[in-house]
């Protein structure tokens, strides 16, 4: 597991294992969003496996599918509010981490800078600069 902190109650990770889910309850975590669609992943790893482990573990589990051509404010407003909702920190997974540190950034638009979301995304290495004009147009900057 590579898990990436962007907040006090948000991180992102690489695609999950099943086995990951007792180690991801143990560090901490309550809730964790599914950001991948199943179509990408074989059988072993759709979004039902991964919920089902949550579930036993006593996680909450959130399926937002994100594709970068599909993303909408949708998507953006059901993570936040999951986030938000949450007992406690959120570990969100895709592919790489990019997709789930793509769609926290536009949901933190309103809540901080672009320089301080660009910030924690680069610290968590997802190079995210080219998503400057699209936080200041959501921040009505």
């Amino acid at each position: 597991m590579d898990i990436r902190t962007l907040s006090p109650n948000y991180a992102v990770s690489p695609q999950i294992d099943p086995a990951d889910v007792a180690a991801i309850a143990e560090a901490g975590f309550k809730t964790i969003i599914c950001n991948r669609p199943d179509m990408e992943n074989p059988p072993s790893h759709h979004a039902s496996v991964i919920e089902a482990a949550a579930t036993e573990a006593g996680l909450a589990f959130v399926i937002i599918p994100v594709t970068h051509q599909g993303m909408n404010m949708d998507m953006i407003v059901a993570q936040k509010n999951a986030i938000e909702n949450s007992s406690g920190p959120t570990l969100a997974y895709c592919a790489s981490g990019t997709r789930s540190s793509i769609v926290w950034a536009l949901g933190q638009a309103n809540e901080m800078s672009a320089d301080d979301i660009l910030a924690a995304t680069s610290a968590a290495g997802y190079e995210l600069g080219g998503m400057r004009p699209q936080l200041d147009a959501l921040s009505g900057g």
